[in-house]
């Protein structure tokens, strides 16, 4: 089998590590089949679709949205990096999943409008599937409605018009879309059970996700429902495009 490959953008050994654990334990796959590139560590180099099975990109602490002059000079690579990858994986449809800073990335590239917003704080939300949502194959078998890890600063307010919406939410409409056949990207965090979301709090804490002394509040918080179906998309996703 090709692996796949995890575009992570952690600097925080703690949750990057976590997020790859994450990743391997939700897809089913081992170390050799779910190969990780920290690209805020260093540049992404030459990658070659052939050589991959799909492509999945991790969360991170990035926003598309941001003024250039408040990017930083690895945020500006990186998204140049993810860029250019971009264009080649929108233009042979190949395997993608983007969750969280993923879906700013895709969407960046596709023209959509990103902006503060739908944010939503670290929290659990309820999102429900489209009819789009209800007939594309990596959705199947999920109830309409579900529960989801969310917790970002950014949002898309408008989709491009090649992107097709799979998932909606109440407090952020855009959850869930796929291009064309084969990429997705997910606002909401598949990769994520109680234990690593809270990881992230404290790893993140004092970084606007929450404010100063809402630390137990935003741990709490990601207690509120049981998350038991978003693994199942990046399980499906693994299962459908290894080759």
């Amino acid at each position: 089998m090709k692996p796949f490959l995890l575009l992570a953008t952690r600097a925080e050994d703690l949750p990057a590590d976590e997020e790859y654990a994450l990743f391997l334990r939700f897809t089913g796959l081992s170390e050799d089949q779910l190969v990780r590139r920290r690209l805020e560590a260093e540049p992404l180099g030459e990658i070659d679709l052939d050589d991959w099975s799909g492509i999945f990109v991790g969360g991170g602490p990035f926003n598309a949205s941001d003024p250039l002059e408040k990017k930083s000079p690895v945020q500006q690579r990186v998204e140049a990096e993810i860029s250019a990858l971009l264009d080649e994986v929108v233009a042979r449809d190949f395997p993608f999943f983007g969750a969280c800073y993923g879906i700013g990335t895709v969407g960046a590239h596709e023209g959509a409008v990103i902006d503060g917003t739908y944010r939503e704080p670290i929290s659990v939300v309820e999102v429900t599937r489209t009819a789009a949502g209800a007939a594309d194959p990596l959705l199947q078998g999920l109830p309409d409605t579900f529960a989801a890890f969310v917790g970002h600063k950014e949002a898309i307010t408008v989709l491009p018009p090649s992107a097709t919406l799979l998932v909606r939410g109440e407090t952020c409409p855009v959850q869930m879309f796929r291009v064309g056949r084969n990429v997705y990207a997910t606002q909401f965090h598949p990769e994520c059970d109680v234990e690593g979301i809270s990881t992230r709090i404290r790893a993140y804490a004092g970084h606007g996700y929450f404010g100063a002394g809402e630390l137990d509040l935003t741990l709490d918080a990601v207690r509120r429902l049981p998350v038991t179906h978003t693994g199942a998309l990046l399980r499906a996703f693994a299962e459908r495009y290894a080759r």
